[in-house]
């Protein structure tokens, strides 16, 4: 076991069966660890394991394909579906890309929906892993119900009207994304994935377990995410920092390789990025400006032009 695997995460867990006996305990419990690292572990959140592990093994299947198999499913790049190869994502700044490949699943829109003008459609593998979308398609509703009750707790403990958010994510262009990281070598680069801060709204992520997730602590340290088994992390994106002023902080994370008794073991997870509806306009919430914190971004954006400008930054549109 690595030493960064025994070290207690300093992010307590919340407990998702409080949002039904005590959502106002919930959500002030929530919102501080929110303030305070950007991110919070959720326990007891409900999601049956046993579907979660069949979407996980299909993803497992997927990525163990061939490469020409797998290049398929290669959409242009800023599609936002499909498969992505190793080489592609960087974070802004990095000079070397993320040691990953990934696959994307977003939203799927009715006939004639406005946005399927930038919104594509998914594709599906299931001539090549059978049951992929069915397993896949499942987490990702999942996800998005889940991330909605969360949003509900993060509403009011901003002092806002407790389903405040729901209008604005009802057809976000939110993205499911499995993610694969393979076994490191012991000569290879120290980073998985490069300090980055995410761009959306929030990100629910299930498989932290495997050592590697990091967060940059207010001292500059880097705090591992150790969750407990069955947890899920969710931390809060550039688009809700964005929103409340920095009240709730969009924090640096990064993945780095584990001890070297690990780096023979691949490591998988499925982070869903939670984003708002593609015309809604990110302004400031009046209730997080005041005298002491000035309004940081008096000309709001549309959430679609927040996003392709931050895509072109990553490498991916």
């Amino acid at each position: 076991m690595s030493q960064a695997s025994v070290l207690p995460s300093r992010i307590a867990p919340v407990s998702f069966r409080a949002f039904d006996s005590d959502f106002d305990g919930f959500s002030d419990e929530l919102g501080a660890s929110f303030a305070r690292f950007g991110f919070a572990v959720i326990g007891d959140h409900g999601i049956p394991q046993a579907r979660i592990d069949a979407a996980l093994a299909a993803a497992k299947a997927f990525f163990a394909l061939p490469e020409d198999v797998k290049l398929k499913y290669k959409l242009p790049v800023g599609g936002q579906r499909g498969y992505t190869p190793f080489g592609i994502e960087t974070a802004k700044g990095a000079e070397h890309f993320d040691l990953k490949e990934f696959w994307h699943v977003g939203r799927d829109l009715p006939p004639g929906h406005p946005y399927r003008s930038h919104m594509a459609d998914n594709v599906w593998p299931d001539a090549d892993v059978a049951g992929f979308h069915a397993r896949v398609g499942w987490l990702y509703g999942a996800l998005d119900a889940m991330g909605l009750k969360v949003l509900e707790a993060v509403a009011a403990y901003l002092g806002l009207e407790r389903r405040f958010f729901e209008p604005t994510v009802d057809f976000g262009n939110s993205i499911l994304r499995l993610l694969h990281y393979p076994p490191a070598p012991s000569d290879g680069p120290h980073i998985r994935a490069g300090a980055h801060e995410d761009i959306n709204v929030i990100t629910l992520l299930l498989g932290a377990e495997e050592a590697g997730l990091e967060v940059k602590d207010r001292d500059g340290q880097w705090l591992p995410i150790n969750p407990p088994p069955g947890s899920l992390v969710c931390n809060i994106g550039d688009m809700l920092q964005r929103l409340t002023n920095h009240r709730l902080p969009s924090t640096t994370h990064r993945v780095v390789n584990p001890a070297p008794e690990r780096r023979g073991v691949p490591r998988y997870s499925t982070p869903f990025f939670l984003h708002f509806n593609s015309d809604y306009l990110i302004r400031t919430l009046p209730n997080c400006v005041d005298a002491a914190h000035p309004d940081l971004y008096p000309t709001p954006i549309t959430a679609d032009a927040f996003l392709q400008e931050r895509l072109r930054e990553i490498k991916l549109a």
